[in-house]
């Protein structure tokens, strides 16, 4: 048996007599439990005990006759089964462990975290917006690689529960040195989009409660994603503040009015 074999199999639960007994059922098919107890190399006392386990844990099949005959089950059926079994038990903790994650996260007391690299912040990203109610702000000031596609697919999904949703972007973002139109990206999302010359700086606020700021360094128009840092909080005086920045921009297009100014120089 190689090192990955019982690996596994200790994984989905097995001891090491079960182990031994298994595979030399699995290279006999077959056999009484004498048979298996010389294949494996397993002591007669032990065998009896060893073969029912295997078979409650769905691994091989006994044939009532007489001597007492034990089948195995095909690998590829058991591992199926178990792979089928453990995706089910995942999925339903993940799911209770979100509720309870959900319901908690107010009650926490004005938290504030330091997040590090762009995995994380857009993972908060995604997470903050799936906690969105009556409302949700972004402003985009610029995006990561390949970020867009998980925020189009998040954003529909808040948006089809009647989150009332405003959203700040440039007309572009640049990603290895190609500028993607972001104006064409969000152009399906039923809500509510302006295209200012925004600063570099990402934001996410969701119902007034909770909010992510996260800014990065650049080369050229180019993120470097690397030294990207954010800011999540829930204190409720920073976020007013901020949303009422967000606000004020959103209601006197003020960085194109900039941008103009700028121009005219």
């Amino acid at each position: 048996m190689n090192r990955e074999i019982i690996n596994a199999l200790r994984i989905m639960g097995l001891t090491n007599y079960e182990i031994q007994a298994y595979v030399a059922l699995t290279s006999i098919i077959s056999g009484t439990a004498s048979e298996i107890s010389s294949a494996a190399s397993l002591p007669r006392p032990k065998i009896y005990e060893t073969l029912k386990t295997l078979e409650k844990k769905g691994f091989i099949e006994i044939d009532r006759c007489k001597p007492l005959k034990f089948i195995v089950i095909p690998p590829h059926d058991v591992f199926e089964n178990y792979r089928k079994d453990l995706k089910d038990n995942l999925d339903k903790a993940e799911v209770e462990l979100n509720m309870m994650y959900e319901n908690q996260i107010p009650k926490v007391p004005a938290p504030l975290w330091v997040l590090h690299s762009s995995e994380k912040l857009v993972k908060k990203e995604l997470e903050i917006i799936s906690r969105a109610e009556n409302s949700l702000i972004l402003m985009g000031g610029f995006m990561f690689k390949n970020e867009v596609s998980y925020l189009k697919q998040s954003l529909e999904n808040v948006i089809k529960k009647g989150v009332s949703t405003r959203i700040i972007t440039p007309p572009y973002y640049t990603t290895d040195s190609n500028k993607i139109d972001i104006t064409n990206e969000f152009s399906e999302l039923n809500c509510s989009c302006k295209v200012l010359q925004v600063p570099f700086i990402k934001l996410v606020v969701r119902d007034n409660q909770e909010m992510l700021m996260a800014v990065s360094k650049f080369s050229g128009e180019n993120v470097l994603e690397e030294t990207a840092i954010g800011i999540w909080n829930q204190y409720p005086e920073f976020v007013d503040t901020i949303s009422g920045v967000f606000d004020i921009i959103w209601n006197t297009n003020l960085f194109n009015q900039l941008k103009d100014h700028r121009n005219k120089k």
